[in-house]
């Protein structure tokens, strides 16, 4: 099977939208779009035309294009079930263990809340992409403002189950400051250390630093190592709950 072409659109400070095509069909999906002008002049260079949006969560920087995009094209609005009162437009409605096909592609959907209550994820397997809106970020996680830790950590623990090979197409390029505050809590860990300095001459060089893979997240997002005994050790709770590990080290980040 062909794989998706994927192009990342940065937008606004510092989020990313992206276009997901599927060559196969011409079907194509536009991934939380927070503006309009942007997808549709990115649409117009490839000649695609757009047939779906696909919502990760409620917030502004994700749907601020949902009407305007769905009103020039007549896509689909495809968005969080628990969360619909909040998507503008949308017109299929998935949760967990739903799936999404776009042309000849299928996402497998995931209910991933901690972010917000109504947040999902979409894995296309055949393509090694994740769509994970603001649950997961390289090197980093979002903030958690309607969910609780024990949610957060569950979702990303399902998310930690995908292969390495994965790639995370995450909403924002937050991954130097995210680096930061890693070796702050992670200090003696080797691989993240390299990394934090990966990052840092991408950023210097105007590159982006997403996507990452998963394998690399999971030796080197503290977020995603709440359970790992180095890294409990290090944050001072060696053989605590994976939970109140998560919990500790997001109320770290929040305060970095």
């Amino acid at each position: 099977m062909t794989s998706l072409e994927i192009h990342q659109i940065p937008v606004l400070d510092d989020n990313y939208v992206y276009l997901a095509h599927d060559p196969a069909t011409a079907a194509c999906a536009v991934v939380d779009p927070a503006v309009t002008g942007p997808v549709m002049e990115a649409l117009s260079r490839r000649g695609w035309s757009l047939t779906h949006i696909l919502n990760t969560h409620h917030h502004g920087d994700h749907v601020g294009g949902n009407m305007t995009l769905k009103e020039a094209t007549g896509c689909t609005i495809v968005g969080p079930r628990a969360d619909a009162a909040r998507i503008p437009g949308i017109d299929v409605q998935v949760g967990d263990g739903d799936t999404c096909d776009l042309g000849s592609q299928t996402a497998r959907v995931f209910d991933v809340p901690g972010h917000t209550r109504g947040h999902i994820a979409y894995w296309f397997e055949g393509s090694d992409a994740l769509f994970c809106g603001d649950t997961l970020f390289a090197l980093g996680c979002g903030r958690m403002f309607e969910g609780t830790p024990r949610q957060f950590w569950t979702s990303l623990a399902k998310l930690r189950h995908l292969p390495d090979r994965t790639r995370v197409y995450c909403a924002h390029e937050y991954t130097n400051a995210n680096a930061d505050f890693a070796v702050s809590v992670d200090p003696g860990n080797a691989r993240l250390r390299a990394r934090a300095e990966e990052v840092l001459k991408l950023r210097e060089n105007g590159k982006p630093t997403v996507p990452s893979t998963l394998g690399e997240e999971k030796a080197t997002n503290p977020f995603l190592r709440a359970d790992a005994p180095d890294f409990q050790q290090a944050i001072g709770m060696a053989g605590d709950d994976p939970v109140s590990v998560f919990a500790e080290t997001r109320r770290r980040k929040d305060n970095f």
